[in-house]
């Protein structure tokens, strides 16, 4: 594999972890309302979530849909599920006030937090897709498995880099302090999209 090629992939997996979509919406959600450890906890099972939908597609998941495809659309449905789940309970707890201060309780767990970015990335099975037509359009066969090992570090650096980045944005003094001024119009307003996005998923 050449070093254009390797960059190609590195690029085409930072525009994917950088894309608008349910991961990158519960990273701002998580920053904003539990704070920046807590993001960047989650952050890491996003990204985990990403190394398994990349090592799927390296192991051919994507032809597995191509023959079965009641596996994708059970997945989808699945998935969808999931989210509109969690936009739901957003939009049913927006009224909660935000508790600011040193007094304030732990938000979740680490373990917690970790599975919930894990869970949210693995609800999209659309990450398979997208990692089979970008290891088919720039990996060569018969490649080393140490070239694969590293393209698999660099899809699991760019998701927990980039949702890092997002969770300590919003976690920020002034965005927090905004977003308490808003809390219930901002909380049915991402509950509503994590739904759409679910219901977007299990459409496509």
């Amino acid at each position: 594999m050449t070093l254009a090629a390797f960059l190609a992939f590195a690029g085409l997996s930072l525009f994917a972890a950088v894309s608008p979509g349910p991961a990158v919406l519960m990273s701002a959600r998580t920053g904003l309302t539990e704070g920046f450890r807590t993001g960047a906890l989650m952050a890491l099972g996003i990204a985990a979530g990403a190394v398994f939908w990349a090592s799927a597609a390296m192991f051919g998941l994507n032809l597995l849909f191509a023959v079965a495809p009641a596996l994708l659309w059970a997945l989808k449905l699945g998935g969808a599920a999931y989210l509109g789940w969690l936009g739901w309970l957003m939009w049913r707890d927006a009224r909660q006030p935000l508790v600011m201060g040193d007094d304030r309780p732990v938000p979740r767990s680490g373990a917690a937090a970790f599975r919930l970015g894990l869970f949210t990335q693995l609800a999209n099975p659309k990450p398979a897709v997208m990692f089979s037509a970008m290891f088919l359009g720039t990996v060569p066969p018969q490649t080393p498995a140490w070239v694969y090992a590293a393209l698999l570090a660099v899809v699991f650096l760019n998701e927990s880099l980039w949702n890092m980045a997002v969770a300590r944005l919003f976690s920020l003094d002034r965005t927090r302090t905004r977003y308490i001024s808003l809390k219930t119009m901002i909380d049915r307003g991402f509950g509503a999209l994590l739904a759409l996005l679910g219901v977007k998923i299990a459409a496509t």
